[in-house]
């Protein structure tokens, strides 16, 4: 049923047929079982979930129309109250409930329709049949037992507290009741006056107050007035107490019986003054004839009406005598307006609407002008708040008048708009909310002739707000009260096209609600310039950044609708608000003039040379103003380097001085350490040297390319970083110098540096994005150019191949590690995308190249033969050995463990093998890799069970397959669980992905896949990053009997896993790599070729292992070995060695264990003098001495796995 919890009333055509029977089951099981019975519990619980489902979902009113309501019902329903009530409830772990709280709530509920009975109750109570002792007016036992019950749930913090006070309203107020109602109501007294901090005494005040306000809701006026002054006193004394400071609730139960207490000292009567409101539903409305609805427009009081009768009425509501009550109840309500909390405000909003309607017209004004001195500046976000829906209040009973709304309509406006700055943020978005409601009530509540002239104030306020409102729920309910107001008052100019541009949806977005739905309704009369302002006077100077950003773009959406207005006024009014003492003001100009600029040139629009030399002086202006410096200085700079952007897009002329300070300005901004701030200045420093130096004077532009490639080598990091990218952007006459230079240079940055104090993975980034975009510059300028010669061309190009590529091969090597992770991954991913980019250049190349050599007469795209390749290869940039390497690097990474580098490495893959566009030859088995990687563009790469079992593939091609396995390694030995079972899982399916008889195929994919590993060992000898998880793989593949049947192939695998392991555990202090080694030692120790003895051997040396964790491990392992393989040892010896192993404590004292050691040794057959030699395997030297290659690129990944073991 929850689903339903927002469209409840879907639900009501079919509560009969759902409630009805429930409660028939619960009344008929209940009289068969009998309440004393142990079972009725267990049957009802369930049936009272349900039902109390749907009271949540639809409100306990449409639901309790369906319940039985016999008179005998009600003793039945009171015994099983008191069944409930007394059952001691279980607790329960589980996340459902147990029914026993559903249950007294609908049981409650049925009470409350059973106790409206219209007999008296004394007459139904059968425990008083006989009874002659009671008294006339005494309230039954029966009665005594319900307020007893209910006085109970009154304590109670669930909803069986307000259910209570429901069943109380209609109990009490009942005529057979005044004795038990006057005793209640000292009991409430006496609550509401012994005001403690006690929880429960807490609770029980709500529930009294509660209970009051309900009786005051359901009792009639005669009952309740000899009660007010002493119910009001408590309540006036509880409302200033330290108990309603602290609760809200208190405090709107407090407003609600203050509002009931008011209603009922005023007797109900509908004034003759009120505004004769529209027909309730549109349709009645709109269905009037013309005369009937001229009729009731009307302006005031009904002076139309010529009734003798309401004149007179008229002229007594002036005369009526208010109590004096009411006026101290009006005070409360008022100051409940100006509360902290939206419960209390609405509360007493509603309160001062009902009040108003029973009052005279005079006494309304007085009301009126006291909501509105509730919107005076000194007054809190609370009270503007309260204000709004006080008159949304006013406005729905027809209680606002037509002549009031001159003073009204500026107050909503100001509310509208209201954001008062707090520190870093602001408040005011729920009175801006308010704001809209009261827009909508006015649209509701009176006829267009009244509400022309005020629609045409408040619709371009309210449009304002549904475009540039930072909150969507603002944008979205003053688009609602515009929508509200065109519907319903008539022929509103472009009034549809408005309401369907800026609907519910489009508005969800606030960039799309800024330069989209803002911009199309801007077009129509009357709009474009509040637009502007608020744009001008409220956003760019607003406390949020982003919205400032977006405020400026918005601005200059807006400029072709009237470019020389913006122009002469607006520029003028941004150019000195650069230079203000606010940040977010002179950050927002800075952006919006620069926008403003941009925008003018795109619409054409010249600027006069004055106006051209104000904009060029804004930048040096916020220089020598020192704005760089102290407090959003940052944020000044890349707001600077935008605007640079802008004018240098718009061509906007520039002295000589002004041109040498930008360009120093943007060189600053280049080296600043901010990433944001670099990205703006790179991006502002392509448009400005494309627009004043390249053309104006080539002679200066080799100092440019000097400086950036001096910074390049700089030990500052941000200066690295930001030189690289810049020199990405350098148009082609800046590089064609120092072509050669620069390339270079990009080269041996993108590599990582000697020095592990200099290492940055960002500027290595940075390095191999400028290098790919240099490269593009170059060959793209150089073909569009012929003054070039053939062979200098192809110098460029040979260089691309034998330098630029293969500086991004080593770059897909980079595993950097710092405290963020795995940084080096960054370098890999932009590798991998240059790599695609310089392939096209490439292959570009070659196929101009071919179609010059060919007369043209062959299509470039057609696929190349046998013939072809054979001839073509010795004069191609792009060849099989190229192709090879590189996507044998693409590969690895799409094996490795990133999931978000595995799908940029397959899509990159894909996109290689797929392009429409140039055709990348020479790519060795190019079918099977279209099989494994197909040209789908939904495939889940970033998924490991869809990714690997694809990828093991490449692993029968030996071109790709030591690749690919380097990277596997790292995912099947690597931590994460999950990956590591994908991975293995499909590496053990590609093996067996045989068929049964066809032995050969599955032993020769073995013996291909032992050779690899190997390769691997060796490849990245004393590399922890690799050898840790190619070791675990290895012990994985021998447990699942992989590499232990190839025939002569398994000594080989064998000894050359033996080899690599005695020089990776020799000195080792990495547990993982010696638990894994100790484990294949074990496994190869178990086999029943010649090298077992060897890898036994060096599985004792372990046994007197520095590390008792290791000894312990070792010795566990050679226990096993010897169960397995009994020749190791002779017959005889087999047993006590197993004894020595079984009773020797390998944790204790190492000289213990290096005695037994040398014992097994003996038993073993083995020299004295081998163990010394092999000694080193397992122990490091006492003094500790252990070369690390000077040369491991890789050591700040080498230290992390030493100190997590990942």
């Amino acid at each position: 049923m929850d689903k339903y919890q927002e469209q409840g009333q879907l639900l009501e055509p079919y509560l009969e047929s759902i409630v009805s029977p429930l409660m028939h089951i619960i009344r008929t099981k209940t009289i068969e079982l009998g309440v004393a019975s142990g079972e009725i519990l267990q049957v009802i619980k369930p049936i009272c979930i349900i039902i109390y489902s749907l009271v949540t979902v639809c409100g306990y009113k449409a639901v309790i129309k369906f319940f039985p309501h016999q008179v005998s019902d009600l003793e039945l329903a009171v015994s099983l109250l008191d069944k409930c009530h007394n059952t001691n409830s279980v607790s329960s772990l589980r996340q459902e409930s147990t029914g026993e709280m559903e249950a007294k709530c609908v049981i409650l509920l049925w009470l409350s329709i059973l106790v409206l009975v219209p007999f008296d109750i004394s007459t139904i109570d059968t425990s008083i049949a006989n009874d002659t002792n009671l008294g006339e007016l005494e309230p039954a036992p029966l009665v005594l037992r319900i307020i007893g019950f209910s006085k109970d749930y009154l304590s109670n913090a669930g909803p069986m507290r307000a259910i209570a006070g429901l069943l109380l309203s209609r109990l009490l107020t009942r005529p057979d009741m005044p004795k038990a109602f006057m005793s209640f109501v000292e009991w409430t007294h006496e609550v509401l006056s012994s005001v403690t901090d006690d929880v429960i005494n807490h609770f029980r005040l709500l529930g009294a107050v509660e209970a009051l306000a309900s009786i005051f809701k359901a009792g009639s006026r005669k009952l309740l007035l000899d009660v007010i002054p002493m119910v009001w006193k408590d309540t006036s004394v509880l409302i200033k107490s330290s108990a309603a400071t602290r609760s809200p609730l208190l405090r709107k139960y407090l407003v609600k019986l203050t509002q009931r207490i008011g209603l009922t000292c005023l007797p109900h009567r509908s004034p003759s003054w009120r505004y004769v409101g529209r027909a309730n539903s549109l349709g009645g409305s709109i269905s009037l004839p013309a005369s009937r609805k001229t009729d009731k427009c009307s302006h005031g009081p009904n002076v139309d009406s010529s009734n003798s009768e309401e004149s007179l009425d008229y002229m007594q509501d002036e005369d009526m005598d208010v109590p004096d009550i009411v006026e101290e109840i009006i005070e409360k309500l008022l100051s409940g307006l100006r509360d902290t909390d939206t419960v209390v405000r609405w509360s007493a909003a509603k309160g001062i609407g009902r009040i108003t309607s029973r009052l005279t017209s005079a006494l309304s004004e007085e009301v009126l002008s006291s909501i509105l001195e509730l919107f005076s500046p000194g007054e809190g976000d609370g009270s503007w708040h309260g204000g709004c829906l006080a008159l949304a209040e006013l406005a729905r009973r027809g209680l606002l008048l037509p002549t009031s709304l001159p003073k009204v309509v500026p107050v909503v406006v100001k509310a509208l708009h209201y954001d008062i700055r707090r520190g870093p943020h602001s408040v005011g978005s729920h009175v801006r909310d308010a704001a809209a409601y009261v827009c909508w009530a006015f649209g509701r509540a009176y006829y267009h002739a009244d509400m022309r002239t005020i629609l045409e104030q408040l619709a371009p306020h309210l449009l304002t707000v549904a475009c540039y409102d930072r909150e969507v729920n603002c944008r979205r309910a003053a688009a609602a009260a515009f929508q509200e107001n065109v519907g319903r008052q008539g022929n509103y100019p472009h009034g549809i096209d408005i309401v369907n541009t800026a609907d519910y949806f489009s508005l969800s977005s606030r960039v799309n609600s800024y330069l989209q739905v803002a911009v199309c309704i801007a077009q129509y009369e009357g709009y474009l310039y509040p637009f502007v302002d608020e744009l001008l006077y409220n956003k760019i100077c607003h406390w949020d950044k982003g919205l400032r950003e977006l405020a400026a773009e918005a601005l200059s959406a807006l400029v072709k609708y009237d470019p020389e207005y913006f122009a002469n006024s607006v520029v003028e009014i941004l150019i000195p608000c650069t230079l203000s003492s606010d940040l977010c003001m002179r950050h927002g100009a800075t952006l919006a003039a620069g926008e403003l600029v941009l925008a003018l040139h795109q619409c054409g629009y010249v600027l006069s040379s004055d106006k051209q030399k104000h904009v060029a002086g804004v930048v040096p202006a916020i220089e020598k103003a020192r704005l760089y410096r102290g407090k959003g200085g940052e944020i000044m700079r890349s707001a600077v380097s935008r605007f640079i952007e802008c004018i240098s897009l718009s061509h906007l002329s520039l002295s000589e001085k002004i041109k040498r300070s930008l360009l120093d300005t943007l060189n600053e901004n280049v080296r600043h350490p901010n990433s944001q701030i670099q990205n703006a200045a790179v991006n502002a420093l392509k448009h400005f040297v494309e627009a004043y130096l390249v053309a104006a004077d080539t002679g200066g532009t080799g100092d440019i390319t000097s400086k950036y490639l001096q910074m390049l080598t700089d030990p500052n990091v941000a200066i690295r970083r930001g030189s690289a990218v810049a020199l990405g952007v350098l148009p082609y006459e800046f590089l064609v110098n120092r072509w050669r230079d620069v390339l270079l240079k990009l080269c041996s940055a993108s590599a990582i540096e000697d020095n592990p104090e200099d290492r940055d993975a960002e500027a290595r980034v940075h390095a191999v994005k400028g290098l790919i975009s240099v490269c593009e510059t170059l060959t793209q300028a150089r073909k569009d150019s012929n003054i070039h010669s053939w062979e200098d061309d192809m110098s460029v190009f040979l260089l691309i191949k034998n330098e630029v590529m293969m500086s991004l091969v080593k770059a897909l090597d980079d595993y950097s590690v710092d405290n963020r992770g795995d940084v080096g991954s960054w370098v890999r991913e932009a590798a991998m995308d240059g790599l695609e980019r310089c392939i096209y250049i490439l292959c570009k190349r070659d196929s101009i190249g071919s179609t010059r050599r060919s007369d043209g007469n062959e299509s470039v795209l057609e696929l190349p033969t046998c013939d072809m390749i054979k001839n073509n290869q010795m004069d191609s940039l792009f060849d099989v050995n190229l192709a090879s390497i590189l996507v044998g690097g693409i590969c690895k990474q799409a094996v490795e463990k990133m999931d978000k580098l595995r799908e940029a490495a397959a899509k990159v893959l894909q996109r290689i093998l797929y392009n429409k566009t140039i055709y990348v030859p020479y790519i060795p088995y190019r079918e099977k890799l279209e099989k494994v990687v197909p040209n789908d563009a939904d495939l889940k790469w970033g998924v490991p069970t869809f990714s690997y079992p694809r990828f093991v593939k490449l692993l029968q091609f030996d071109c790709y397959s030591r690749s690919v396995l380097s990277g596997l390694v790292i995912s099947t030995g690597g931590l994460q669980d999950s990956l590591r079972k994908a991975s293995i899982s499909a590496l053990l399916e590609f093996l067996e992905a045989v068929e049964p008889e066809d032995l050969n195929e599955k032993r020769s994919r073995e013996s291909m896949l032992s050779a690899d590993i190997i390769g691997v060992l060796q490849q990245y000898k004393r590399c922890d990053r690799v050898i840790v998880p190619t070791l675990k793989t290895i012990e994985i593949l021998f447990s699942k009997k992989i590499f232990l049947n190839m025939e002569a192939y398994t000594p080989i695998f064998c000894a050359g896993v033996l080899d690599s392991l005695a020089v990776e555990l020799k000195g080792s202090k990495d547990f993982s790599k010696l638990y894994a080694g100790i484990s294949i030692l074990g496994y190869i120790a178990s086999v029943s070729e010649s090298i077992n003895s060897k890898a036994f051997s060096r599985l004792l040396t372990f046994l007197g292992h520095r590390y008792p964790k290791i000894r312990k491990a070792s010795a566990e392992q050679v226990y096993l070995v010897l169960l397995q393989n009994g020749n190791l040892v002779s017959e005889d010896g087999t047993e006590k060695a197993l004894e020595i192993i079984s009773e020797t404590c390998w944790e204790g004292d190492i000289e213990v264990a290096k005695h037994q050691r040398l014992e097994l040794y003996n038993m073993a057959g083995l020299e004295a003098g081998l163990l010394h030699k092999t000694n080193n395997d397992g122990v490091s030297n006492k003094d500790g001495r252990k070369k690390t290659p000077a040369t491991d690129e890789n050591a700040s990944y080498s230290s992390l796995v030493g100190s997590t073991g990942f």
